[in-house]
């Protein structure tokens, strides 16, 4: 089932972040301009408990856990890999993450800093799997 482009659009992306991370609010920013959506900003102390709550695997954790249209997003996970996981929704997958926090990642980039290549990992009930890879 898909949800109306307008009924989406209407509701704000949760993040949970560890306090006072500055790269969040880099990914945030982004994620706002591309979704068109408001992005509430949470600090979180005790975000891991959070994490286990939404199903992120220890391994994969970053500094920022995001809820979208009930799927959550863990760390600087590129936006075109977020939207085609919303529109299909595939079965047995919570979420994406990015674990760590990989130079060049959405809100990881710096100038003149060489991009790592990094994987995004769909996680669910079944485990975890490679969903797309970016750089070298």
């Amino acid at each position: 089932m898909t949800v109306p482009a307008v009924a989406s659009a209407a509701a704000d992306i949760a993040m949970h972040r560890d306090p006072g991370c500055g790269c969040c609010e880099k990914w945030a920013a982004q994620v706002r301009q591309q979704f068109g959506r408001k992005v509430q900003i949470i600090d979180d102390a005790n975000r891991t408990v959070f994490q286990r709550r939404v199903g992120v695997p220890a391994q994969l954790a970053s500094c920022h856990t995001a809820i979208i249209d009930g799927m959550a997003f863990e760390g600087h996970v590129p936006i075109a890999d977020m939207k085609r996981v919303l529109a299909q929704h595939p079965n047995g997958v919570r979420g994406l993450a990015v674990a760590g926090m990989p130079m060049g990642s959405p809100g990881m980039e710096v100038a003149g800093a060489k991009p790592q290549a990094y994987d995004v990992i769909a996680f669910g009930p079944a485990g975890g799997r490679v969903f797309a890879h970016h750089g070298g």
